[in-house]
């Protein structure tokens, strides 16, 4: 029972000082320094040993519980590591999907550049160029962004941006928006930008 205590009141003591260990310093050697020994133990200890196979077996628990405490912090320090390193990646390729996603439509893009600079046929090119806006619109409305409908709508600070106000003759639209000037978008009914907008007055 003396043992168990020992051991964890070395365990919190070890938490709080190892923030502030050498950087050389493991949590193996730090530990291992602070366990006692099996006589260590037996002189503090108020209860008394009965024959020497007592110390020979407390001896060998003492070993078996080192070894697991050692083993737990050893498995715990690789564990930080490895989800320090997978949040590194995550970080890393975070855009990678929408970035792939959004390579077909550079291609057509590139495609149209090349037909405006060798083609003279108006509604050819504005029929390509619509295609492309489309494409880019259903492919980043399949990654989960929404456009914001403002228009006709009251005037809210937590979704719109006012850059001027106008006289309206119509009272029913005073205090609503009547134009937007930049569109505002949900990512996954997230709002990620405000919408830039003149409002009636």
């Amino acid at each position: 029972m003396y043992l168990c205590t020992q051991f964890s009141n070395i365990m919190q003591d070890h938490k709080k000082r190892n923030r502030d260990s050498e950087p050389g310093m493991t949590a193996d050697s730090s530990i291992s320094e602070q366990i006692p020994s099996v006589d260590e133990a037996v002189e503090s200890s108020e209860v008394p040993l009965q024959s020497e196979n007592d110390k020979l077996k407390l001896n060998q628990e003492l070993e078996e519980s080192k070894d697991k405490y050692l083993r737990l912090f050893a498995e715990f320090e690789n564990y930080k590591r490895r989800t320090a390193k997978e949040r590194m990646e995550l970080i890393q390729t975070a855009g990678k999907d929408v970035i792939s996603s959004l390579l077909p439509v550079l291609d057509d893009s590139e495609r149209a550049e090349k037909q405006l600079a060798g083609s003279e046929d108006i509604d050819q090119l504005k029929e390509g160029v619509l295609l492309v806006f489309n494409k880019l619109r259903n492919t980043l409305q399949s990654k989960g962004l929404k456009p914001m409908e403002s228009i006709d709508k009251e005037f809210d600070v937590e979704k719109h941006e006012a850059i001027a106000e106008i006289d309206i003759p119509d009272p029913s639209k005073k205090g609503k928006v009547v134009d937007e000037v930049e569109k505002g978008y949900y990512l996954n009914d997230k709002l990620i930008r405000f919408a830039k907008v003149i409002v009636g007055k």
